[in-house]
């Protein structure tokens, strides 16, 4: 990969170790920086620069186990290679890839979501 990605994503995380490890995972990106407030993934696709929400406002936050779906108007998605395995890897780090999935032209797609509730697609290329 020459360069860095032309698209981006930011998120903020009370635990962003754990939601790195969860992206870092699921979906085979690369740790190119770590730092205690930012770490940076990235794919030949995108880049996720995950913050850390500070400290005196990350306890007003409460991250439920299993986390509460947090939907939003924006909604992300990825290509796996394999939908089953990342649900599989999903559900071992604390997020979940749904059982229900819709076919779109060349893809079948679920909803899954991370370690924090943060609601997202995940895509299987389909012939």
């Amino acid at each position: 990969m020459s360069g860095p990605a032309r698209a981006g994503l930011s998120i903020y995380a009370k635990d962003k170790q754990r939601l790195a490890s969860f992206y870092e995972t699921i979906l085979g990106m690369s740790r190119i920086h770590d730092s205690a407030e930012v770490t940076v993934l990235q794919s030949a696709d995108i880049q996720f620069v995950i913050h850390r929400i500070p400290l005196n406002r990350a306890s007003d936050i409460v991250i439920d186990t299993p986390p509460q779906r947090r939907d939003s108007a924006l909604k992300f998605f990825f290509t796996v290679l394999s939908i089953a395995a990342a649900r599989l890897a999903a559900r071992g780090l604390g997020g979940d890839v749904g059982l229900e999935q819709w076919q779109g032209p060349g893809f079948i797609v679920c909803d899954a979501f991370d370690p924090e509730g943060n609601v997202f697609h995940i895509r299987e290329s389909v012939v």
